[in-house]
């Protein structure tokens, strides 16, 4: 009787295959790391030269650690001068704190506004991009309120606003926009200009919907009324102005180094004369001898001695020196700082 072909193999793995092939993984000892360069070729991950480090990308973020930190301080200011602008402007106080600052997908961000709200599209000329200002509706009915002659209690409505409440409300949200823009002022010039008004962030189509967006939100107390703002910039947007920061202060700590280390000099030291001397130390002969000296004799030097001659200034030994001549005059040429007694 012949034989039967052995039958062909599963497809499949079934379960008893798959414990096997996993317990396999586990015990086995885990690999070392690849680091494949751009250019193709394979690096050791080892290697101090390269810092490899993990990269979220469902998080991403564009600015590092300093930079956030940076641009923290400049919002900080950013908000001072703000609540102290629309104090006086509305009579009233106007309290604001940072309640964040962190970078997120223009996605995320539209999706996450809230409804009913009130939006502000704009722009920073010359820059590129659209920005958002998201103002709550409550928040925005009480600054209305109050500009048109209310003692600024908290409106308890949320509702769209009307095109007068618009209207008005376009020239406080000038102002944070231009306090937003003077924080810039070292690095470049920049004007508002209000593009237009949404209620809804679903539609916003002013980024791509992967495009990174930096998100300021402030927490605003104004009367009984606290609500929050929240302003997203384009990360394409402030780049411009993030690159020109960063060479800004790279060069101001370039000319602190250069300052420190050249010596400070008052004018009010430059009419004191001082005097200065040169001498050499010889060498040593009896007293008898020294009287016995008369006009034309001759003293024999070593001439290495040239080579030690002292400076002193004000009768204080500071420097060695060679001694020569410089056309008709005898000349010293500085060649050593003596160290301080």
């Amino acid at each position: 009787m012949a034989e039967e072909p052995n039958p062909p193999k599963a497809e499949f793995l079934d379960q008893s295959e798959i414990d096997k092939l996993l317990a396999q993984t586990a015990a086995s000892p885990a690999s070392k790391p690849v680091l494949i360069r751009a250019g193709g070729t394979r690096a050791d991950p080892g290697d101090e030269a390269f810092k490899v480090e993990s990269y979220d990308f469902r998080h991403p973020a564009f600015l590092s650690e300093l930079e956030l930190r940076r641009l923290r301080l400049l919002q900080e200011d950013f908000i001072r001068y703000l609540s102290a602008r629309l104090s006086l402007f509305l009579r009233m106080e106007f309290g604001i704190k940072m309640a964040r600052l962190n970078t997120m997908t223009y996605g995320k961000f539209t999706d996450a506004l809230p409804s009913p709200t009130h939006i502000c599209l704009f722009k920073t000329e010359p820059l590129l991009g659209v920005g958002v200002l998201d103002l709550n509706p409550r928040l925005a009915l009480t600054i209305t309120d109050r500009l048109l002659g209310g003692r600024g209690h908290s409106v308890k409505a949320e509702r769209y606003l009307t095109e007068i409440e618009v209207g008005l409300l376009e020239d406080v949200i000038l102002i944070i926009l231009e306090e937003w823009c003077n924080q810039w002022k070292a690095e470049q010039e920049l004007n508002p200009l209000i593009l237009g008004h949404e209620n809804n962030g679903r539609f916003l189509q002013t980024s791509p919907k992967d495009a990174i967006v930096l998100v300021l939100g402030l927490e605003v107390n104004f009367g009984d009324c606290a609500e929050q703002v929240q302003i997203g910039i384009p990360y394409y947007t402030i780049e411009p102005l993030v690159k020109k920061m960063q060479a800004r202060r790279q060069k101001d700590s370039a000319y602190a180094t250069i300052e420190k280390q050249q010596v400070s000099w008052s004018g009010s030291y430059g009419h004191i004369g001082v005097p200065i001397t040169a001498e050499w130390t010889g060498f040593e002969i009896p007293l008898r001898e020294i009287a016995s000296l008369r006009v034309g004799d001759v003293l024999e030097m070593p001439a290495s001695i040239l080579q030690q001659t002292r400076v002193l200034l004000n009768g204080a030994p500071k420097f060695t020196g060679v001694v020569g001549l410089d056309g008709e005059a005898v000349a010293v040429q500085i060649t050593r700082k003596l160290a301080s007694p």
